[in-house]
């Protein structure tokens, strides 16, 4: 049974569309999805198909942005098992994913038991510059999200974050007239975490967690030197260590690396782009 499962998601053909947070991904899903005929999109915890939610549940519906962030990488096991039997069962052919960036969708594809995605399409290939600028400061200013399914979808699962609902007509290209254009509604919501505004962990709580990983690791180890830079993809930190002598390390520097990123994205729901970590000396146990 478990290797019919595996096998099956082996034929699944999976497309990613990747845009920083606000971009207008969810916005132009429907037409990415249309163009490549796929039927079934992953966005934000959702399994959709056409216009319906088929499974798990929105990370619009959070009230904290950390919170949001874990729904949306299917950080709990409950969700992800739904959404994967799902997928199994209506035996998917395409699937589009949705993501920040390319890590973000890969795991989410991982999570699922997906394969990895076969193409992926960046934001910035079919919006121009100024539709991305416009829908980044919708989302500053407003705190507006969209979801790509009808109003009366969305009424009916989060009717206390349902806001307004957007028609967008588009008439097939070809000779004949009269031919009634295509309409795709999509529901624009305001989550409860966009009206307090976005959690930002401090530098000083995210070295804290960066101390508390590596001693868990391994207490021999010695931390000189933690550097954060935050940028629109998540965290990128550079841990500078003491090693005492005879410690093995070796191939395990790596080990460390994923236990500090696996740690901090599980309790925190933020993002961790990259790890590294420079061995200043050995040092005298």
């Amino acid at each position: 049974m478990f290797l019919d499962f595996l096998f099956g998601f082996r034929r699944i053909k999976v497309y990613a569309l990747v845009g920083e947070s606000g971009t207008g991904k969810s916005f132009r899903a429907k037409l990415v999805a249309q163009k490549y005929d796929i039927e079934f999109i992953i966005d934000d915890g959702l399994l959709i198909r056409d216009n319906r939610i088929l499974a798990g549940h929105s990370a619009k519906k959070e009230k904290t942005f950390l919170a949001a962030v874990k729904v949306a990488l299917f950080d709990e096991k409950a969700q992800r098992d739904e959404v994967a039997r799902k997928l199994q069962v209506e035996k998917v052919k395409k699937v589009l994913v949705l993501g920040t960036s390319e890590k973000m969708v890969n795991k989410i594809a991982m999570r699922l038991q997906l394969p990895a995605p076969d193409r992926i399409i960046k934001i910035e290939d079919i919006a121009s510059q100024d539709d991305i600028e416009r829908a980044i400061r919708t989302r500053r200013i407003e705190g507006k999200h969209v979801i790509p399914v009808p109003s009366i979808e969305v009424k009916r699962s989060y009717p206390n974050i349902f806001y307004d609902a957007i028609k967008i007509f588009r008439r097939k290209k070809g000779p004949l007239l009269g031919v009634a254009p295509q309409v795709h509604e999509k529901s624009v919501v305001r989550p409860e975490y966009s009206k307090r505004g976005k959690v930002i962990i401090s530098e000083a709580a995210l070295s804290q967690m960066v101390i508390h990983c590596v001693d868990e690791y391994n207490e021999e180890i010695r931390i000189k030197k933690i550097q954060v830079r935050e940028d629109t993809m998540g965290y990128r930190l550079v841990i500078t260590i003491d090693v005492p002598y005879g410690t093995q390390l070796g191939g395990n520097i790596h080990d460390l690396q994923r236990y500090i990123i696996d740690n901090i994205e599980r309790y925190t729901g933020i993002l961790i782009e990259e790890v590294n970590i420079i061995i200043d000396k050995i040092i005298q146990a």
